[in-house]
This record gives C-alpha cells, structure tokens and sequence, in this order.
C-alpha cells in the first residue's frame, strides 16, 4: 500500500509554480513588520519620556552622582549636545529649548515616518 502524503508531495508542483505571490511565500512578513514597527514605536515614546524626565529634573539641581540621574544624563546628554551644537538658537536667555526639539524630532520623525511607514507595509504584506 502507497501512503497517500508521499503520493501526494511526489504530484505537487514546484514551490515557483505554486506560490503565485509574496503572501503565499512569506507568512510571516506582515506580522514580523507590524511586530518591529510596534517595538519601534515603544522605544520612542519610552525614550520621549526620558528626555521629558531628565528636563524636568534638571530644573531642581539633583546629585549628579545619583544613579538614575546619571542614566537619564547618559541617555540624553549626547543627543541633546548635537541638537545645541548643530541648533545653536535653541538656547535663549537661559532657557535650553532642545529637550523641546529632540521630543518633536522623535514625534515626527519616529511616528510618521518610521512606525507610520512599516505599520503600512506590514497591512499591504497581510
């Protein structure tokens, strides 16, 4: 007797012949984007809040040997450095506006682009 799953696998045409489209091929692809754009978009509005965080403690003049200040110092002082230096207006009369700008920057850019474009792409590939 002949097991009908041999049968069956020896009759099937070529995966090329089978699968007319990407969705057929690839599953998974869909899900796998809208998983990394929603990763994506919980990095920014985590990292939004440490900026957010670290400006609004940097108001009361905390002990910079701390080790949470020195985190939330480690994880935005860079980033808010090249925003000073490239945007030297962002510095008026004493107020620092580049926690203002690095938050709008991670809004637009981090939403609209990056999340906003895979979340498309991971629909179009269902």
């Amino acid at each position: 007797m002949i097991c009908p799953v041999a049968c069956e696998t020896l009759t099937m045409p070529p995966l090329e012949r089978r699968c007319q489209n990407n969705e057929e091929r690839m599953p998974f692809l869909g899900p796998l984007l809208k998983t990394v754009a929603l990763i994506l978009d919980f990095v920014f509005g985590t990292y939004k809040w440490i900026v957010i965080i670290a400006a609004v403690v940097s108001w009361v003049r905390p002990d910079p040997y701390h080790p949470i200040i020195r985190f939330l110092y480690s994880a935005t002082e860079p980033v808010l450095y090249r925003i000073r230096r490239t945007l030297p207006f962002v510095m008026m009369g004493g107020f620092d506006l580049s926690p203002i700008v690095l938050i709008l920057a991670l809004q637009f850019i981090g939403q609209v682009f990056i999340v906003e474009s895979l979340l498309q792409m991971a629909f179009m590939m269902r």
